[in-house]
């Protein structure tokens, strides 16, 4: 992973926004030494957040089932034919 300082972010922003969407890789901005941001192609943030997404959907299936909120399929079918009217 590329790290630049803030103050070249400043300095070369257009040369480093090239180079990101060159290399897809992710640069570390750094201030006074500590980690600050990260700068992300906007293509790999929306998949990041895409992708984030069905994780917590996911998730949220497995702590109905850890919960015993589940249905069977034919209580689900009801409960869909219902808001489907």
């Amino acid at each position: 992973m590329k790290v630049e300082l803030v103050t070249s972010l400043k300095r070369q922003a257009t040369k480093i926004l090239a180079e990101l969407h060159d290399s897809k890789e992710p640069v570390l901005i750094t201030e006074h030494g500590q980690p600050s941001a990260y700068l992300v192609d906007v293509e790999d943030y929306e998949s990041m957040q895409s992708r984030m997404s069905l994780l917590e959907g996911i998730a949220r299936g497995e702590r109905a089932i850890r919960e015993n909120r589940t249905y069977s399929n034919q209580a689900a079918k009801a409960k869909m034919a219902k808001w489907l009217k």
